[in-house]
C-alpha cells in the first residue's frame, strides 16, 4: 500500500459530486474501494429523520448476520466512533469485551480484514455517519498507509456526507447553499483548524487561489469574514465536521 495520487483522489470526489440517487452513491463506494486499493469501503449514516442507510462493499452474507445479530448495539467501532471527532484506528478501539471478541472473530470468518480506519461525521439535526475503509495486513503497512492518505481520506469522507445529506427527500426544501465543491472542502479544512497553508497544501493550490474560493464562498453565505463563514456553512450544513 502506498500513498494514492492527488489525480485519484479528485476522481473520486468526481464521482460522487456527479452522483444523483442511492444507486450511485453505491457506486461510488465500489470505486472508491478500487482506487484506493483497499478490501472494502463504507459509508453508513442515520438521517436526521432517524433513519439507517449504508452503501458498502461487505459480503450481503455478513451484512445480513451483523444485522440479524443487532451487533450495532455492541460494536466497538459505532461505539467508540460516537464518542470521537478524529479518525479512529480500529485497533486503539477497546475490544476487550466477550461480545466484541466475538463480533470480531466472526468478520474474520466472513473475510473482513483485520485493519479498519473510520471517519465519524456530523451533520444538522443529530445526523450521524461513519466513512471507513478495511483491509488486511500488519500494523506498520496500515499506519503508514492512513497517515500518508489521512487529508485526502476526511475529505472523501466529507464528500459522501454531503452527497448523503443532498439526497435526504426530508431535506431536499432547505438545501445548503450552493457551494462548489472546492469550496466545500477549502472551508472544511479551515473548520477543522488547519491553516490556510495547509489547506492550499492539501488541496494542491497555491495561497491565491484559496483566498479566491473563500472569499466566493463568504459571499454566497452573506458572511462578514471567514470565522463568520464557516460558522454558517456549519450552521446551514453545507459543511460537515
Amino acid at each position: 500500500m502506498k500513498a494514492i495520487a492527488q489525480s485519484q483522489f479528485d476522481l473520486i470526489l468526481t464521482r460522487l459530486d456527479a452522483a444523483s440517487d442511492l444507486p450511485a452513491l453505491r457506486r461510488a463506494v465500489y470505486e472508491c474501494r478500487e482506487i484506493l486499493g483497499v478490501e472494502h469501503a463504507v459509508y453508513h449514516w442515520v438521517s436526521s429523520a432517524g433513519e439507517n442507510y449504508s452503501v458498502c462493499t461487505y459480503p450481503d452474507e455478513w451484512v445480513e448476520h451483523y444485522t440479524s445479530q443487532d451487533y450495532v448495539r455492541i460494536d466497538p467501532v459505532i461505539l467508540g466512533c460516537y464518542q470521537r471527532f478524529d479518525p479512529v484506528n480500529w485497533k486503539k478501539l477497546d475490544w476487550s469485551g466477550r461480545p466484541a471478541r466475538q463480533l470480531r472473530q466472526e468478520a474474520a470468518e466472513f473475510r473482513i480484514g483485520n485493519q479498519g480506519y473510520s471517519i465519524p461525521l456530523r451533520g444538522p439535526n443529530g445526523q450521524f455517519a461513519l466513512f471507513t475503509l478495511n483491509h488486511t495486513c500488519d500494523d506498520v503497512v496500515w499506519a503508514a498507509f492512513t497517515n500518508q492518505n489521512s487529508r485526502n481520506l476526511i475529505l472523501i469522507a466529507h464528500a459522501f456526507n454531503r452527497k448523503a445529506l443532498e439526497l435526504e427527500p426530508v431535506r431536499g426544501r432547505d438545501a445548503a447553499p450552493p457551494l462548489s465543491p472546492r469550496e466545500v472542502d477549502a472551508l472544511t479544512l479551515l473548520a477543522l483548524g488547519h491553516s490556510r497553508a495547509q489547506v492550499a497544501q492539501a488541496l494542491s493550490i497555491s495561497e491565491h487561489t484559496l483566498r479566491a474560493y473563500i472569499e466566493t464562498a463568504r459571499r454566497k453565505l452573506g458572511a462578514a469574514n471567514t470565522v463568520h463563514a464557516v460558522a454558517r456553512a456549519l450552521t446551514r450544513g453545507a459543511i460537515i465536521v
